[in-house]
């Protein structure tokens, strides 16, 4: 189950060789990664709120993507963006952030969540592009309900969203290193400070940890291993980019993919950064074959930090 509170639609505008190309996807954290993970092969039940013109436009778009549909249809309209990428890079034409969700539509969407996230292997819990749109208690409650009732959650989330889950109790946590340091649960990006910060999310409440550092290999303290307090460093082959904006949404598809396929974290994590790796080669976010990602693990490597490569 991934909790996506709040989808958007995104309008992309590509050269094409006769012209403009626009393209309509759906998007947003959950979306982007419950992509991810029903391209791996996994059965993805999405939870969200959905209205407004934007939101009768997404439910089509996240169904054909193989991703099964759970939405509270609210008033609350969905957000939007248009970029146009002509010129290669992206340029950002227009956004519009979604409307907060009222208390009647929040606590539907909750019970609808917790409803299925207690039949599910894993429950991942991504964010909202807009603050504004849900409480960060929200989390903290709905990660909490489901712990308490055996559920295994994850979660992808910064600032406050990140403080509510880790309250609530959390299996699996992917966090980037930037929101870390932005946060003040980092000192700085010296690996050190960052291992400092890893052993204290997990004192505060997530079993296992995995940190991405952009271009550099990620960190992970993860709970089977051996050495439960030992932290590793995830070596990913070192590619040319594409985009790299999805890269860490995919990581974290990658790993709750593997973990709700009943795979130890080692796998989980290693076909997180394949994932990642392979995510960056392309223009699509939350985007690559299951057969591809699969060959690309053989090349991601877990070793202790600090080891020699």
């Amino acid at each position: 189950m991934v909790f996506c509170p709040a989808p958007q639609l995104t309008v992309t505008v590509e050269q094409g060789p006769d012209g403009p190309d626009i393209h309509l996807h759906a998007g947003g954290q959950g979306v982007w990664q419950a992509r991810m993970i029903a391209s791996l092969g996994g059965r993805v039940v999405l939870c969200a709120a959905l209205g407004g013109e934007v939101g009768r436009v997404l439910t089509p778009l996240i169904a054909a993507e193989g991703i099964e549909v759970r939405a509270v249809d609210g008033g609350a309209a969905n957000g939007a963006y248009v970029h146009d990428r002509r010129g290669g890079e992206r340029a950002e034409i227009a956004e519009a952030p979604g409307r907060p969700l009222t208390r009647h539509e929040t606590d539907e969407l909750y019970g609808l969540a917790l409803a299925e996230g207690m039949q599910a292997s894993v429950c991942l819990l991504s964010g909202v592009a807009d603050a504004s749109v849900l409480a960060a208690d929200v989390y903290r409650r709905l990660a909490g309900d489901l712990r308490r009732n055996g559920a295994r959650v994850a979660a992808d989330l910064a600032g406050d969203y990140l403080t509510a889950v880790l309250e609530g109790g959390l299996t699996f946590l992917k966090v980037a290193h930037d929101e870390l340091i932005a946060s003040g649960r980092a000192a700085g990006d010296a690996p050190a400070d960052l291992v400092a910060a890893i052993r204290g999310l997990r004192a505060a409440g997530a079993e296992s940890v995995v940190v991405s550092r952009a271009d550099l290999p990620a960190l992970a303290l993860l709970g089977d291993q051996p050495r439960g307090d030992e932290v590793l460093e995830v070596v990913m082959p070192r590619l040319e980019p594409a985009d790299p904006r999805g890269a860490g949404d995919s990581m974290t598809a990658g790993a709750v993919a593997v973990l709700a396929g009943g795979g130890d974290l080692s796998r989980a994590v290693r076909t997180g950064a394949a994932a990642a790796a392979l995510n960056v080669t392309r223009h699509g976010l939350g985007t690559g074959t299951a057969d591809a990602v699969r060959q690309m693990v053989e090349h991601v490597d877990l070793r202790p930090l600090g080891a020699a490569a």
